[in-house]
């Protein structure tokens, strides 16, 4: 049932929480392991994490000024159909119901019940964890298709707990831990010997996808109370405190484990380095509390995507009914579709290759919207901008050149991520294209029926 217009009812809290909730996720807990096996520098790793951060700060500087001037539902689409073509922004909408979203739900999902088999090891790494992350994704599902406000508020307090937990691992590993500074002495040439490489570049992929969420506020711009003045500052304070929080857990996961020992590989970086830190007993409860809050990080980005859908679906470029609300203001048809959608991710798709899958897309996406700063600043020069880049141009292209770098890397060395992610976009245009096609058949006017003949005895 479609609802009447919806009244905007988050805060500056609730949206830099829900920034701060889409970006910590899998990729922290992780990304660190994956990094490992192409860096084996520690001080190296740190600076990725740095430049990685000054990466999701510039994006979020851009959107800022796009969802500032377009305060719409949409995030991307809408901003690159302004900027370029409706079927640029139909392609990126596509990448957020699959690769932005579902798959990157799917993700978190895993990790959930990846962390969960260390506190229950009868969970094997087969089809009952897959049964778990399918059983989350519905229970986050079915609880924001009821109400935004109380979405709102729940994800508000997994945030707050998902960041004390963070904040805790760091205090007690650097006070308390038995680990070693010697992690840190420089390896394979130090810094400048790595910096320049493929392999930091290789780093810089993963580290990203850790960092991916950081423009999550823009997806619920009409949903916000002033959008010109809050949506850039839950951007910022979003981004900006999710950078320093992650160089501290990273130091503390060094400090626990050797570069080394992170590339062996491993993937529940968090057990494994409050195992190393303290005892085994503290890995398995540091297991049990990443497995919980990765429930914040689904939770999240099952919130924020459906907005994009709907506000495609009202424009025409997806199906008219995930444009449906509630009486509340809930996309309940898009959320349940994206939730589908998340499920069969689960139980068709790899960890490791989900990442470089998700990656690959939501980077050119991103960069076509980074980009869409300087088109629309020639285009529509008048357009009111309530908040303009900091930094302006310098900022919008570092990311596009930092971005760039990254993706052309994956291209070499994982090409099959990188073709999954071209299909999709592919896909998407051609899902506009005949959507469009469909829609002028349906506008166009009946022929006139033919003259009756008139027969003469």
């Amino acid at each position: 049932m479609t609802g009447p217009s919806r009244p905007a009812k988050l805060g500056l809290a609730t949206a830099a929480a829900l920034v701060v909730a889409n970006i910590i996720g899998t990729g922290i807990f992780t990304s660190t392991g994956y990094q490992a096996q192409a860096l084996h520098d520690a001080g190296t790793m740190l600076v990725a994490w740095v430049i990685g951060g000054v990466l999701a700060l510039c994006g979020a500087a851009a959107y800022a000024e796009l969802g500032a001037m377009m305060p719409r539902a949409g995030g991307e689409y809408v901003y690159l159909r302004e900027a370029y073509h409706p079927a640029i922004g139909a392609m990126s909408g596509w990448v957020s119901l699959t690769a932005g979203f579902s798959a990157a739900i799917a993700v978190s999902a895993l990790g959930f019940a990846t962390y969960l088999h260390d506190v229950v090891p009868g969970l094997d790494a087969g089809l009952s964890q897959r049964v778990v992350a399918v059983a989350l994704v519905l229970a986050m599902t079915g609880l924001h298709s009821l109400d935004t406000a109380i979405g709102g508020r729940v994800q508000t307090a997994f945030t707050i707990a998902k960041v004390g937990l963070l904040l805790v691992f760091v205090i007690a590993g650097l006070a308390l831990g038995t680990g070693d500074w010697t992690h840190f002495d420089a390896r394979a040439g130090g810094i400048t010997a790595n910096v320049p490489t493929g392999a930091f570049a290789e780093s810089l992929f993963w580290v990203g996808f850790a960092y991916t969420g950081w423009n999550a506020a823009a997806y619920l711009a009409s949903e916000l109370r002033d959008p010109a003045r809050t949506l850039p500052r839950a951007l910022f304070l979003g981004t900006g405190g999710v950078i320093v929080l992650y160089l501290l857990v990273n130091i503390t996961f060094l400090y626990a484990l050797s570069p080394e020992e992170l590339g062996a590989p491993v993937v529940d970086v968090g057990a494994a380095a409050a195992s190393a830190l303290f005892r085994p007993t503290a890995g398995k409860v540091m297991a049990l509390l990443v497995s919980l809050a990765l429930v914040s990080s689904v939770s999240a980005m099952v919130m924020a995507g459906p907005r994009i859908y709907a506000a495609m679906a009202e424009d025409g470029a997806l199906p008219a009914a995930l444009a449906r609300r509630t009486r509340r203001g809930v996309p309940a048809v898009a959320v349940s579709v994206q939730g589908v959608l998340a499920c069969a991710f689960i139980l068709v798709g790899d960890l490791g290759k989900l990442i470089q899958y998700i990656q690959f897309t939501l980077f050119v996406s991103a960069a076509l919207a980074v980009g869409a700063v300087y088109v629309l600043r020639v285009r529509q020069p008048d357009l009111p901008r309530p908040y303009k880049t900091t930094l302006y141009p310098l900022t919008p292209a570092v990311f596009l050149a930092l971005s760039g770098w990254s993706i052309y890397m994956q291209v070499k060395s994982q090409p099959w991520g990188s073709l999954a992610g071209t299909l999709t976009l592919l896909a998407g245009g051609l899902a506009y294209a005949v959507l469009e096609w469909r829609k002028q058949a349906l506008a166009a006017p009946a022929p006139e029926p033919l003259p009756t003949a008139t027969i003469v005895d």
